[in-house]
């Protein structure tokens, strides 16, 4: 398999300082060879007792920096379309986080880019795929023994919403994760969303819209809706139900530990995302990590990326109309 493959992380926040984390403490087979962030402090702190990293601000200079065979991108959205595209410039195989590109115009650029390469450089960030129970799921729905999907039931729920969080964020950050899980499990695009409006709660910060709830059309007749509540206060829930023509399969019922004492008992539930789908991140840079090694890329690619963008934005179009928007997807660009 040859040397370690050296990772230049691009981005120091709480994803990226955690994928800083699992590549030198958990995946095998690769080092973080460069950290990069604005914040240089944030970045010193990310690498702060690994050896032979080098800490940047530009993450073009770490890109470039020695002993850079590989890039990890957990930058902020906006920044992701530079970063993957400076990439490819260098023949650079990377794992970038969702979104791939926040807007479907610039995701669309990534994928040409990638297209006129003549192969595939870049896997995308939807951890989900990775997941154990999301994986059981789809291998029942693969196998077809409960017959076709007809619907999909979904729950993503926080605790609290940063600060910057947008009403529009509840879809194209949130929701993304449904909208590429609802692709993959059903094997279909989407073709049109619909956003309704419950009356936000009272611990929603005020004018962000959340709840909202989200229909999706698929292709072949399949309806996925979503619930998303950022603020729900109590804990990290992702549930999906598949109702098939010959039964049903559920997944997310948390299976952790139940507390009893004298008056009641209390059960466990996930405050983050990174704990709830800590082995999803973990089995996810490791695949990534060994097929680099092996000069391959798989999982998730970057017309995963552009068609999830594509469909939340005409979400974000829907929650601001009211009604529903259709799906415009480009024609898939062939390799050259």
């Amino acid at each position: 398999m040859g040397d370690l493959l050296g990772v230049a992380v691009l981005g120091a926040g709480h994803m990226g300082a955690d994928h800083i984390r699992r590549l030198d403490q958990v995946v095998s087979g690769a080092r973080v060879a460069a950290v990069a962030d604005p914040d240089i402090e944030r970045a010193k702190e990310a690498a702060a007792g690994l050896t032979g990293v080098t800490v940047h601000t530009d993450h073009l200079a770490a890109l470039d920096a020695p002993g850079v065979t590989a890039v990890l991108v957990a930058s902020p959205g906006p920044a992701h379309e530079e970063a993957l595209l400076a990439c490819f410039a260098r023949g650079l195989p990377v794992l970038c986080e969702k979104p791939m590109v926040p807007d479907s115009a610039g995701a669309l650029r990534v994928v040409e880019a990638e297209a006129a390469l003549g192969r595939r450089l870049a896997q995308i960030g939807f951890m989900r795929r990775y997941d154990a129970e999301y994986r059981r799921l789809k291998a029942l729905l693969d196998g077809g023994r409960l017959g076709r999907p007809l619907m999909l039931h979904c729950t993503h729920r926080n605790v609290s919403s940063p600060d910057h969080f947008t009403s529009a964020m509840l879809v194209n950050s949130s929701v993304s994760h449904e909208i590429d899980a609802a692709r993959w499990l059903l094997g279909q695009e989407l073709t049109a969303v619909t956003v309704l409006r419950p009356a936000p709660s009272s611990d929603a910060p005020e004018g962000l819209i959340d709840p909202q709830f989200v229909l999706l059309e698929s292709e072949r007749g399949a309806l996925v809706d979503v619930e998303v509540f950022v603020n729900s206060g109590f804990g990290y829930q992702v549930r999906c139900e598949a109702v098939c023509e010959r039964g049903s399969a559920r997944i997310g019922d948390e299976h952790t530990m139940v507390v009893t004492t004298r008056g009641g008992a209390a059960e466990e539930v996930a405050q983050d995302y990174l704990v709830r789908f800590a082995g999803a991140y973990d089995r996810e840079v490791q695949a990534w990590v060994d097929a680099t090694r092996r000069g391959e890329v798989t999982g998730p690619g970057v017309w995963d990326g552009y068609a999830a963008s594509a469909v939340a934005e005409a979400g974000v179009r829907s929650l601001e109309t009211g009604g529903r928007v259709a799906v415009d997807l480009a024609p898939r660009p062939r390799p050259r």
